[in-house]
């Protein structure tokens, strides 16, 4: 039985509430909650690669790319990650994404 993107959509939902609760307790500057921010994000957009095409291009479009590229930066290591990025895209990108997720499970 496959499951609807609204259920899927539950997935990165759940990582990213688990991400902001993790920012809440210590920021970035503390290693081990940029990992675990790093990782939550990874997941989150790992989920989100299980939706359909439709979904996925009418919430993130053209972004959606660069989204999986942020993934593909942290599941695979390349050494470190730059946590300016992960700074970056939690401060101006995740709210949006945020968002977006929601306003879809609404």
């Amino acid at each position: 039985m496959s499951r609807s993107d609204r259920e899927l959509l539950e997935d990165p939902a759940a990582h990213l509430l688990i991400l902001r609760g993790h920012l809440d307790a210590r920021g970035l500057d503390d290693q081990t909650v940029a990992d675990a921010v790093s990782l939550r994000l990874a997941a989150a957009i790992e989920s989100l690669a299980q939706c359909s095409d439709d979904v996925r291009n009418r919430l993130f479009g053209d972004d959606w790319p660069l989204m999986w590229a942020t993934r593909n930066r942290i599941a695979h290591g390349y050494a470190f990650i730059d946590l300016s990025i992960i700074q970056t895209t939690v401060e101006e990108d995740l709210p949006e994404i945020e968002r977006a997720i929601s306003a879809e499970l609404d």
